[in-house]
């Protein structure tokens, strides 16, 4: 099947199929793998310094000659080095998230970048398209990793976003099939952005335990916490009860703080430590059950695209 999307149209891509820029997970060859299979991959410049996201952009290059981007969390400390990184390597399109869209969108743009913007409600999309982006994901709270305080699911936020902005629109959260790819689409998406889907890819960067245990988890295995910091969906482990039980004391922020220590998301996603380490993951991953190559998701899923939408027909 052909896609005509508008987003397909903006970033020259053969599959309205996004993937998530996630910390630990997205790395060159999960990029790279993902554009050569005709969606736009992205790389996750919230877990590298300057100089590694540098060195993953020119391996980037090497491995496909399609289009790729950077996932850029605005809070990032070094955002001024990253973004003059951005724009000496050339790179076209840029997903920022976690932060105020109007500090560097124009400056991106004015450098001939395409910008699209994460948003969790109408109201900070509305903000997105008055800083000048090209698009925003509409994410659900039902995502994995850092997330909203909102709580509004990705089926409700569409529609929601379809009535109130004209720019197109990605849906994320909860989409890792292609029936759920065309309910978004039939919501008001012209793309859909995938991150638990690809973190259990052979080609992500996570350590290979994080997988193992994604495809171990069951509905209710995850849960938004630390809502007094940053939200996070993490899967319910060790450390997850430790949270849990510190928040009976009715706990300060520097008590979390202290709880959380540094470096929880690395020591569980990317060197593999399951019970004391930060693994963020989305609730749909209860649907995910094997580690695949990405040539082999995205067949998996335009199958299941072409046959949902030949099913919804029996009822023209």
């Amino acid at each position: 099947m052909k896609f005509n999307t508008r987003i397909n149209k903006l970033f020259g891509i053969e599959y309205p199929i996004i993937q998530g820029g996630m910390i630990w997970v997205s790395g060159h060859k999960l990029v790279s793998a993902v554009s050569n299979a005709g969606g736009l991959g992205l790389l996750g410049a919230g877990s590298m310094y300057p100089d590694i996201l540098k060195e993953h952009i020119q391996k980037t290059k090497k491995e496909t000659s399609k289009p790729f981007g950077v996932n850029v969390p605005l809070l990032y400390p070094n955002i001024e080095e990253i973004i003059k990184i951005i724009v000496d390597e050339k790179i076209s399109i840029v997903f920022t998230s976690a932060g105020n869209p109007k500090t560097w969108t124009s400056f991106l743009r004015k450098h001939n970048i395409k910008v699209t913007h994460v948003v969790s409600s109408v109201k900070f999309a509305l903000k997105a398209k008055e800083a000048g982006v090209d698009a925003i994901v509409a994410e659900g709270f039902e995502s994995g990793g850092h997330n909203s305080r909102e709580e509004t699911t990705t089926f409700t936020l569409l529609p929601m976003l379809k009535e109130n902005i004209s720019i197109p629109i990605i849906a994320a959260g909860g989409i890792a099939s292609g029936s759920s790819m065309l309910a978004a689409m039939v919501l008001g998406a012209e793309a859909v952005q995938m991150g638990s889907r690809f973190v259990a890819s052979e080609e992500a960067s996570a350590h290979i335990k994080f997988k193992q245990k994604v495809i171990e988890t069951q509905d209710g295995d995850t849960y938004l916490t630390l809502k007094e910091l940053a939200p996070v969906r993490l899967i319910k482990n060790d450390f997850f009860n430790q949270i849990q039980d510190l928040y009976k004391t009715c706990p300060t922020q520097e008590e979390l703080l202290t709880l959380l220590g540094r470096a929880r998301a690395k020591k569980g996603m990317f060197e593999g430590d399951t019970e004391q380490g930060e693994l963020e993951i989305g609730q749909i991953s209860g649907l995910i059950d094997e580690i695949l190559p990405v040539k082999v998701i995205f067949k998996k899923v335009l199958k299941e695209f072409n046959n949902s939408l030949e099913y919804m027909r029996r009822f023209d």
